[in-house]
């Protein structure tokens, strides 16, 4: 058996350290995945802050990933009972476990809410096996779901990343339609890929309001019709921006993707009566903050909606989307930064200054 590197989060705040581990005996229909690149995103940043609750450290990060598949023993089947084989190039949902029975599952159709729920790079840990994609190899346990890449471009997938299928849910959430005027509130990942989808979803004008001015700048790149750095103006000034854009009523839809609670108020004031707002950015407990419920919520009959995660029928469309090379072009436009193993304590500190738009750890990387 080859020894594997992998990097590995001992706990919260400690430096990421690399480590060797033996590659592991296969159970069937399990398979060895070498990695060609594994994303650095936000949800890392968490990890790495201790905001998370129930991860069990030591862990390896990287929840979503693309690689080949050098081992496979028995059978490894996609979502069209198609076998693959080694050699294939593949991504796989990060998400595994879910059961299928319990009544989030089978009854509410809400898997991102399946109690047996766990992440690869997130909820599996170093006791759990090769689990995470900052490796040179991840071990794909039975049932995990994996797609074909074949006809995809795999670095640019991973500019989408995990906020690809984010995104496309987040965009289904909000119902955005032919001739909507969006709203997105945050420029990292996550808003940068709703600009693109809600776009594709036939959006008339799509505009953003955050920062710093690197990331506003990549998403007037991928189509966003105006750009505002929040840090700039007031709560008041935004206000009247949209206004002006829209008429004097707002957007028709807001989704926000910031982690700022505030900016939850934010999305309910900037509106319009009637209108529809998509939660996305609020995946950790950073606090509360005050609504007027008569005059942010009730007078304006908005329908406001959270938005957790993503499940396979997500990562499939991105999948999908990813295999036409015309939709899927405003991807190439964010740029991409790579590290080696030994680098991803620096990858972790751009992401988290927002020094980079996409950071791709790269195992072959010396």
């Amino acid at each position: 058996m080859q020894k594997i590197l992998a990097a590995v989060m001992e706990k919260p705040f400690l430096p990421i350290q690399v480590r060797e581990f033996e590659e592991p005996e296969l159970e069937m229909n399990s398979a060895i995945l070498d990695v060609r690149l594994s994303e650095v995103c936000g949800t890392d940043i968490h990890l790495h802050a201790g905001h998370l609750a129930g991860v069990p450290y030591p862990i390896i990060p990287g929840h979503v990933s693309v690689g080949v598949l050098r081992k496979i023993r028995g059978s490894l089947v996609d979502s069209d009972d198609r076998r693959f084989r080694e050699g294939d190039e593949v991504t796989f949902l990060d998400v595994h476990g879910t059961c299928g029975a319990c009544w989030y599952c089978a009854v509410a159709k809400a898997s991102t809410r399946c109690p047996k729920r766990k992440v690869y790079g997130v909820t599996y840990g170093v006791a759990d096996g090769l689990a995470g994609g900052w490796a040179q190899s991840v071990y794909l346990k039975p049932n995990t779901r994996c797609l074909s890449l074949e006809g995809v471009d795999p670095q640019r997938f991973m500019a989408g990343g995990c906020s690809l299928p984010t995104a496309v849910h987040a965009v289904e959430r909000a119902e955005v339609s032919l001739g909507d005027i969006v709203l997105v509130l945050g420029s990292g990942p996550v808003g940068i890929s709703i600009i693109i989808c809600a776009l594709l979803r036939g959006a008339h004008r799509v505009f953003c309001l955050g920062a710093p001015e690197a990331r506003l700048q990549v998403a007037r790149l991928v189509g966003a019709h105006q750009t505002k750095d929040f840090t700039t103006c007031t709560e008041a000034e935004r206000f009247e921006w949209i206004r002006d854009l829209t008429g004097g009523r707002g957007a028709d839809v807001t989704i926000e993707a910031t982690g700022n609670p505030h900016a939850v108020v934010d999305a309910m004031r900037f509106t319009r009566d009637a209108g529809r707002v998509v939660i996305v950015g609020q995946y950790t407990n950073v606090g509360d903050v005050s609504i007027n419920p008569h005059l942010d919520l009730n007078k304006k009959h908005l329908d406001v909606r959270g938005c957790w995660g993503s499940d396979f029928s997500h990562f499939y469309k991105s999948v999908r989307l990813m295999t036409d090379p015309a939709r899927s072009a405003a991807w190439s436009a964010i740029p991409l930064k790579f590290y080696g193993l030994s680098e991803v304590n620096a990858a972790l500190g751009d992401v988290a200054a927002g020094a980079a738009s996409k950071s791709l750890i790269n195992p072959q990387l010396r």
